[in-house]
């Protein structure tokens, strides 16, 4: 049984791309965020995963994405947590594939298109991109200067609607 991780976010964003991007040839390819359910379970069990997503996705109040490639959907090369709060999306946990992690990562760009669909959703849904989760602390300044969050207080971190603007229209394009 896995133990149960700490819930503050702790996904380095290695690099802003416009999509993902293969870090050994340059290719880029084009994602797809795509909502797991509870039939999803044997997509995120194994030890491929350092959070329990089997808990994630039985949690009723979060909702759960997978980020595949639009020409290889069966590989997941991220997963989002995130919470309808009814005036801004709050992210639960976030997490690259293990061969998206560390310094011979395939992938790059991973963290970026996850927390850019975030702020997609919050366009979408009325709450003007806002986005907030909790950090690692040794991370904050990290995603101050990365994604344009701003630190509220404590590990409490939010992007605000230009630094959502900026991460959508990154990623998706438009709004």
């Amino acid at each position: 049984m896995k133990q149960k991780k700490s819930s503050a976010v702790e996904i380095e964003v290695d690099r802003l791309t416009n999509s993902i991007e293969n870090s050994f040839t340059g290719e880029v390819f084009d994602t797809a965020v795509i909502q797991l359910k509870q039939s999803d379970n044997k997509l995120v069990k194994g030890t491929e995963w350092v959070f329990d997503w089997l808990t994630e996705i039985k949690d009723s109040s979060k909702e759960i994405y997978k980020l595949t490639t639009i020409n290889n959907p069966k590989i997941i090369h991220g997963l989002l947590s995130i919470e309808d709060k009814a005036d801004h999306i709050f992210i639960h946990l976030i997490e690259s594939s293990n061969f998206n992690k560390g310094a011979n990562k395939v992938y790059v760009g991973v963290a970026g298109n996850l927390f850019a669909f975030a702020c997609k959703l919050s366009f979408d849904r009325g709450y003007d991109g806002y986005v907030a989760f909790d950090s690692k602390t040794s991370l904050i300044k990290h995603y101050e200067k990365t994604i344009g969050a701003t630190h509220f207080r404590g590990k409490r971190m939010f992007i605000d609607t230009p630094s959502a603007e900026k991460l959508v229209q990154r990623y998706f394009k438009t709004k």
